[in-house]
């Protein structure tokens, strides 16, 4: 199979019309003429992920954030003062001979993606924030019902799905009946959120006023961290890679490494 079957395949499953306008989604760098040797599966598209899968043998990156949302200013070999680091990740693509592929919010908003994300709470998808009543259409964040539980136990709950150490806005006895889960940053999501009448919203990030706001109107957040929220992404797109007919043995996966840590972890080290 070609990279640009392979792109065609992800491309027809995950549309790019579903993406945001600003942003960059599908082929970033690579020969699409190229057959694919494998394929290495991530969340990031850095050059830490380009060089794996270039020491596995596989000639194609397939992520879910892309290596960049503009493109950069220049492609250097690593990213210091003046050349950032999406730069760098395209040079060493480039050098390596590896393709980078991205499915971005064009994934965000496929149903396939966001209710799985649901599935690790045990939530039954209902909708979406933007299309609450309709579970098949496409729409960022997934909108459903869950046994009547708490706040805390939602909480734990995620903490255990999605490997996190949740920040939790409201109430740990607050009932939870309807939730709202996402990947990534809320954003301006919050008054769709509202308007779905969700006790909870599960996501990766929020800013702090948006999360005040939130929780004393009745809605409170947990916070996943911006990463854990979306590594289950991996598991779908190496899935998806392969019903693209590329075989399994040749496909990897890669978790995302923690780029940062808290001063309790620190102290503890």
């Amino acid at each position: 199979m070609t990279i640009e079957a392979l792109l065609s395949y992800l491309l027809d499953r995950y549309p790019v019309e579903q993406a945001e306008s600003w942003d960059h989604v599908g082929l970033s760098a690579g020969d699409p003429h190229a057959e694919v040797t494998g394929v290495l599966v991530a969340l990031d598209a850095s050059a830490e992920a380009v060089r794996r899968a270039a020491d596995l043998g596989a000639n194609v990156l397939v992520t879910h954030h892309p290596v960049y949302i503009s493109a950069p200013k220049s492609f250097t070999p690593a990213p210091d003062a003046e050349h950032n680091a999406a730069g760098a990740a395209v040079f060493e693509a480039i050098r390596r001979g590896v393709s980078i592929i991205s499915l971005h919010t064009n994934l965000d908003r496929d149903p396939e993606a966001r209710n799985h994300l649901a599935s690790l709470l045990g939530a039954t998808p209902e909708g979406s924030f933007e299309h609450p009543d309709d579970a098949a259409l496409p729409g960022l964040g997934s909108v459903g019902v869950i046994p009547t539980t708490t706040l805390g136990d939602v909480a734990r709950l995620a903490a255990n799905a999605f490997s996190s150490d949740p920040r939790v806005w409201g109430p740990p006895e607050r009932s939870v009946r309807r939730i709202a889960v996402l990947g990534g940053s809320l954003g301006d999501l919050a008054e769709l959120a509202l308007s779905s009448h969700v006790d909870a919203v599960v996501c990766g990030e929020a800013g702090y006023h948006v999360c005040q706001d939130l929780w004393l109107r009745g809605c409170s957040v947990v916070l996943l961290g911006h990463d854990r929220s979306e590594q289950p992404f991996v598991d779908i797109l190496s899935k998806a890679v392969a019903s693209a007919g590329i075989d399994p043995s040749s496909i990897a996966t890669m978790e995302c490494p923690r780029q940062w840590w808290t001063t309790y972890e620190g102290e503890r080290a």
